[in-house]
């Protein structure tokens, strides 16, 4: 019989990583590794193109994290496919994979540890139990709050209570190796350094790479405001808000950090002076 031939596409930020991933899983002759992915979003628009059986998926990712493609993928009434988790959190991974996900690998992945999950792969899609798991990871996702990886996971394992939120409490900003945690709540206000945010916090400035779009659609308008193409503003930290006899208007904080305010964003930065 011809073996089924299940369909592959591997995510992670981190190229080594996936360069390493794909070659070992080309040495199994059932996978065909469809595309790679750098971050959340091209997972979501190439799951959606390719509709692969499999996908290989860090959580730690820029943009969108692992759980948050699974949420956009729902939104977006797609099929979610069989999900192995890539993680660094051994501490927390077992415990709350064992109930959510069909399996996950822990970095860096041997090729015995990935033989293990490919024969679960095997398993489930021989037998068609594809639906099963992708209920659990709706599950995983219904629960899932702002909150950064490692705290969901922690949570998670420990049978804590997850509550529902959409906007994060806590921004992970990476920076190599490490990643440091900045409390949204005491961030004022974000500009673009090119292809670069500078997260001005109360603890100091924080470098991410992330665009504008994303790092709006991520944090809570009801707190804060695009005033330009290239500045986020938190309102809790706006002190005043200043007209100019040439029709301009600025952002004046607390900290008399003047925020230029373009014209297409003037409404609503007018509105969210008002709440």
């Amino acid at each position: 019989m011809t073996k089924q031939v299940i369909k592959t596409i591997v995510v992670d930020d981190e190229p080594l990583a996936r360069k390493g991933l794909r070659a070992r899983l080309e040495r199994h002759d059932d996978v065909q590794v469809l595309a790679e992915c750098q971050n959340g979003l091209e997972a979501v628009s190439s799951i959606s193109q390719h509709r692969p059986d499999l996908v290989f998926l860090d959580i730690q990712m820029p943009g969108l994290n692992g759980f948050q493609v699974i949420h956009k993928l729902r939104e977006l009434k797609q099929p979610i496919p069989m999900i192995v988790f890539v993680t660094a959190y051994d501490s927390y991974a077992i415990k709350a994979f064992d109930v959510h996900a069909l399996d996950y690998l822990l970095k860096p992945a041997d090729d015995e540890r990935l033989g293990t999950a490919l024969n679960k792969v095997r398993e489930y899609y021989s037998t068609q139990h594809q639906d099963e798991q992708s209920q659990k990871l709706v599950s995983l996702v219904a629960e899932l709050t702002g909150d950064d990886c490692e705290e969901i996971l922690r949570k998670l394992a420990n049978g804590e209570p997850v509550e529902t939120n959409p906007y994060p409490d806590v921004l992970a900003i990476k920076d190599g190796s490490e990643v440091t945690r900045v409390n949204v709540q005491d961030i004022q206000w974000i500009d673009a350094a090119g292809d670069y945010m500078c997260v001005h916090a109360l603890d100091g400035m924080h470098i991410m790479r992330k665009t504008m779009k994303e790092l709006e659609q991520e944090l809570n308008p009801q707190f804060f405001v695009r005033v330009h193409r290239s500045a986020i503003a938190n309102i809790r930290f706006v002190k005043k808000l200043v007209s100019h006899i040439s029709g301009e208007y600025h952002l004046i904080l607390q900290n008399d950090t003047e925020l230029k305010v373009s014209r297409s964003h003037r409404d609503k930065v007018k509105a969210a002076m008002k709440m």
